[in-house]
């Protein structure tokens, strides 16, 4: 007899005593957390789950997995393929299977149990099912496999969500006009009632407008605009409208063609329509509304969280990171800021790492971009916990810092000595061109230069972080090479193109131009020595947002890392047409745009992910969340308020969510935090003019590391913790 899950959930409460702890939740199988709905293909698939208990300091001290080919088969060790025994660990995330070979086209079940410091276990978990498809064989070297079957993740089917109009409005006889509330890929469905045969109904769809409720025809630039009929059939019947050819761009059957829009017009409807009459079915990839949650003092700021949030949905409709509607094109850049601000919006991994690996084997042209591989294979690692990614890519990742256009001094160039056939190849690209900027009339004046600041800067990030994985893959010899690349690099930039008597970073060898670009990127990347950094950081806040949605990622970052909140926070809620807020109250887009206005680049697409620099801007540095070890084992928590007086941040991540809030004044700054279990954080808390080497946790003092303007207190534990500033002395 097979068991439901619902029973097998009823059965656990039924079992469990009271005042007995919890069991695991959030159980993910390779990342996926609905695996059933996929076909996974590791041999030895890794299991994660969320650590059970929500009292303070509660750690995983050990754990239990088994793993069966039907629930009932769970409880029998011997009958089971895989029983971990009790392990004793504190590890929750990207454990491998270690039981008997699995085999293609099959469906297993999996469950765990943990112990906490107690020593005393938790229930188990209620059974998580996962299929495989075909799987990939374990024998094979890692770099040794066909493009397609290097891919390491298993990604979601692309599912079609129905949205009815948030109103309906009657024009005229006939002619109605529908708003969805908000621009998505979709199609259109209508259901009708139709007197007699032959009756054509109109339809006008687009994602901007030309006056009170009428759809723009002629909007220009990749502004979308479709205009389509409907022959009717007498009776009620439900139609789908047919859109245009290049609409059916990489879409699976089960979706069909999509485009964007937000407005519908319609023309000779032969029965009044209503609400029901009309669904924008929306392609996306499987995701939560209600995973992250932001809000604050500054409704500005809310309304710009939300439209970049909302763009992390609306722009997966492929099931792989793109570009937008016009080219829908994977572009490492591009995905690189779409992936942080995914990882803000839901607790999601499979998108991120299939586009990454991708693009490694499919990479852009820009230099810039293929140098962006590195940072998305780091990001993907200390957001998961789970190396495979890495191990797999590891080689394609070496070459991609490329070291191997660097000089003696280790500043690379792309033009200076050309690049060979042999780096090209090795990095999957046939052509390399430096971009520092899109579109070119971005760059601030920035002149181009045989060996490029913003290329060298990149290229030392992607060096500090590939020293880093060299390191999480146990590879100490290869870390201490890349940290030496790394910092010869750095001595490089910083007498080669620096300006001493400006006090600037220069465009490039042999430039004496310094603009935004050269400066805000060795900023951004910690490039700037500590007597240097106030002269650049006032430079880079002089130049406002002269730069593209694109490298206003990185401003954000440069200005964040200076501690220059107050201003960076008054960038991203300004007014203006180069700004966050044009975006939301001027143009009045819901996804996020290609550029600041189309006046700055007249072609642009309304739906561009790198455009929502703020979806991971706001939850790293206004609230101050990122990773310190991988999969959060630890956490750093250092918010950067700038002016705002209150805010709160609820961020899904892979062991739980976290909550932080905090309360600012002048001379105060009270913070609340809530870690899942089996989690620590380094607390940060701005002074606020303090000279106390004190902080208040949950009411008792506590000495806190002075660390320039923030007060720090590390070996924070699971649960709830209130934080404030000692009263002034």
């Amino acid at each position: 007899m097979k068991v439901s899950l619902l029973m097998l959930a009823a059965a656990t409460v039924v079992a469990v005593a009271p005042n007995s702890r919890p069991a695991p939740t959030g159980l993910m199988c390779e990342l996926l957390a609905e695996p059933d709905r996929a076909a996974i293909t590791d041999s030895s698939p890794e299991f994660t789950w969320i650590v059970p208990g929500e009292r303070k300091d509660e750690v995983q001290t050990a754990y239990e997995i088994r793993v069966a080919s039907s629930p009932e088969l769970l409880e029998s060790a011997k009958r089971s393929l895989w029983s971990s025994g009790k392990v004793r660990s504190d590890r929750s995330t990207a454990v491998t299977y270690a039981g008997r070979p699995l085999e293609s086209n099959q469906t297993y079940w999996w469950q765990v149990r943990t112990w906490n410091r107690g020593d005393k276990a938790s229930p188990w978990s209620v059974p998580q099912r996962f299929r495989t498809g075909v799987l990939r064989s374990a024998g094979a070297a890692a770099g040794t496999r066909k493009p397609q079957e290097r891919i390491t993740v298993t990604r979601y089917p692309l599912v079609r969500s129905e949205v009815a109009p948030t109103a309906v409005t009657q024009m005229g006889d006939g002619h109605y006009f529908l708003d969805f509330g908000r621009a998505a890929f979709a199609g259109l469905r209508l259901t009708l009632d139709n007197p007699q045969p032959g009756r054509r109904v109109v339809v006008h769809l687009g994602e901007a407008l030309d006056g009170p409720r009428r759809v723009h025809r002629k909007p220009g630039g990749s502004i979308r605009y479709h205009r389509a009929e409907v022959e009717l059939q007498p009776g009620r019947h439900t139609y789908l409208v047919p859109l245009g050819p290049k609409d059916g761009r990489e879409m699976p059957a089960h979706i069909g063609p999509v485009m964007p829009y937000r407005y519908a017009e319609i023309e000779n409807a032969p029965a009044r329509l209503d609400r029901e009459s009309a669904r924008q079915l929306v392609a996306h990839y499987p995701f939560s509304d209600t995973a992250a949650r932001f809000t604050s003092s500054d409704r500005k700021l809310n309304d710009i969280w939300e439209l970049c949030r909302y763009s992390m949905k609306a722009t997966s409709f492929c099931g792989v990171y793109v570009d937008g509607d016009r080219e829908r094109l994977p572009y490492e850049a591009d995905a690189y800021i779409n992936q942080l601000g995914h990882y803000a919006s839901d607790r999601e991994f499979t998108l991120a790492r299939y586009s990454h690996e991708y693009l490694m084997q499919h990479p852009t042209w820009p230099t810039e971009w293929i140098l962006h591989s590195p940072l998305m294979a780091w990001a993907d690692y200390m957001h998961t916990g789970d190396a495979d990614s890495l191990a797999e890519f590891y080689p394609d990742l070496k070459a991609k810092t490329l070291l191997a256009l660097a000089r003696p001094d280790g500043l690379v160039s792309t033009v200076e000595r050309g690049v060979s056939k042999e780096v090209l190849a090795s990095v999957y690209s046939t052509r390399m061109r430096d971009i520092v900027d899109w579109p070119m009339a971005e760059r601030d004046g920035y002149e181009m230069r045989p060996v490029n600041t913003v290329v060298n800067a990149f290229h030392y990030r992607s060096l500090v972080l590939m020293a880093r994985i060299a390191e999480a893959l146990e590879k100490p010899q290869e870390a201490r090479e890349f940290r030496q690349a790394a910092e010869r690099v750095a001595k490089a930039i910083n007498t080669r193109l620096f300006d001493t008597k400006a006090g600037l970073y220069v465009d490039g060898e042999g430039s004496a131009h310094s603009s935004l670009h050269a400066n805000l990127f060795p900023l951004a990347f910690d490039l700037v020595p500590a007597d240097r950094r106030a002269k650049v950081a006032e430079f880079v806040r002089s130049k406002g947002m002269a730069c593209s949605v694109y490298a206003a990622q990185y401003l954000m970052e440069a200005l964040y890392t200076a501690g220059l909140d107050d201003h960076a926070l008054a960038l991203m809620t300004a007014p203006g047409d180069r700004s966050w807020a044009h975006m939301v109250y001027d143009v009045g887009t819901t996804i996020t745009l290609e550029a600041w206005d189309n006046k700055y680049k007249p072609n642009q697409d309304w739906n561009h992910a790198w455009g929502a620099a703020p979806a991971n801007i706001i939850p790293r540095f206004v609230m101050g969340v990122e990773p310190l070890e991988p999969a959060f084992r630890t956490v750093r928590i250092r918010p950067q308020p700038g002016n705002l007086e209150h805010a709160t941040l609820d961020l899904p991540t892979v062991r739980g969510p976290i909550h932080v809030a905090f309360q600012a004044g002048s001379q105060q700054f009270e913070l609340t935090v809530r870690l899942p279990a089996n989690t620590r954080a380094e607390v940060h808390l701005p002074r606020r003019g303090t000279t106390a080497g004190e902080v208040l946790v949950d009411g008792k003092k506590r000495k806190a590391r002075v660390e320039g303007s923030f007060l720090v207190v590390e070996g924070i534990g699971s649960g709830e913790h209130r934080f404030a500033l000692p009263a002034s002395r």
